[in-house]
């Protein structure tokens, strides 16, 4: 009994001890008697004792390796330190445990392989403003090396690049420099703007003042134009006035029965009025010289 009870307990140790549990984004590469014999999944699994052997435990997720600076040279002789940072991901696990011993040493060795030739046919500026072209050649040339180790270069990014302290001390002055005549620039425009402002600002004060004077002149003839309308009437009606008088006069002497007599003498007094003033002759009709003594008998009697 004791005996079965030991054997009982060897085989559920055993049993234990061959289990396996592969976890999410996980793959187990197994070997059979030293050979390949198949990948595992996510899941329960059991191994043959002895015989099966888990060789490789493989992580599915994308990983990411930040390489040291490496020294490249440009295609105008300029040695700077770049160094990268590698986005990838293995597909095949098999290929990743058989394809290549030290994947990870492979992939930096080849990231700073490819990075020579690629910054070798470009100048110094053209590096320093064409990182996106760099990642994307960079990325292009390591998925197609690393494709057979089961490995998927997703991206590759430039994380610094160090020229000389020469060629920093040089940039430096270029960009104050720039800074300086960018900043020349702005003060000049600003100036620029500011006269054309103030220019078009006397200007429209001219137009103003231009205007009220025409405004001002009009208003003025206006009312020169109203007095005199003004006086014109004002002669209008004294004249009317003074022809209704003498109308009203005339209308009086007929009403009183006058002869021709006393309007021969009225006309008289007319003319003496008329030579009082600045004419130097005198016409006198010939109706009225017939009476003319007549005034001058009748006179004589008053006197």
């Amino acid at each position: 009994m004791i005996i079965l009870l030991a054997i009982l307990f060897v085989f559920i140790v055993i049993l234990a001890m061959n289990v396996r549990i592969v976890p999410q984004a996980s793959a187990y590469v197994i070997e059979r008697l030293g050979g390949y014999d198949n990948t595992w999944g996510v899941g329960l699994h059991f191994k043959i004792p002895i015989l099966d052997r888990v060789a490789k435990r493989v992580n599915l997720k994308e990983q990411v390796v930040d390489f040291p600076p490496q020294p490249v040279i440009t295609k105008d002789n300029v040695t700077m330190q770049i160094d990268t940072v590698v986005f990838f991901q293995i597909t095949d696990p098999k290929m990743y445990a058989y394809g290549v011993d030290n994947p990870i040493m492979a992939i930096e060795k080849l990231t700073a392989t490819t990075l020579r030739n690629i910054i070798g046919e470009m100048e110094l500026d053209q590096t320093l403003t064409s990182r996106e072209v760099i990642n994307t050649n960079m990325r292009s040339a390591l998925d197609v090396a690393t494709d057979p180790w089961g490995i998927k270069v997703n991206r590759v990014e430039l994380k610094n690049i160090i020229p000389p302290e020469a060629i920093r001390n040089a940039m430096e002055k270029q960009m104050k420099a720039e800074r300086e005549r960018r900043e020349a620039i702005l003060r000049a425009e600003g100036e620029k703007k500011s006269t054309i402002l103030v220019a078009e600002g006397q200007k429209e004060s001219a137009i103003l003042e231009a205007e009220a004077e025409k405004q001002a002149a009009i208003l003025r003839a206006e009312a020169e134009k109203e007095r005199k309308i003004r006086e014109a009437e004002g002669q209008a009606e004294a004249i009317r006035v003074v022809q209704m008088a003498n109308a009203e006069g005339i209308r009086f002497l007929k009403e009183a029965g006058a002869d021709n007599a006393v309007l021969t003498i009225k006309k008289l007094e007319a003319f003496e009025k008329a030579a009082n003033g600045n004419a130097t002759k005198i016409i006198i009709p010939s109706e009225i010289q017939g009476v003319a003594g007549l005034a001058k008998s009748v006179g004589e009697i008053l006197k």
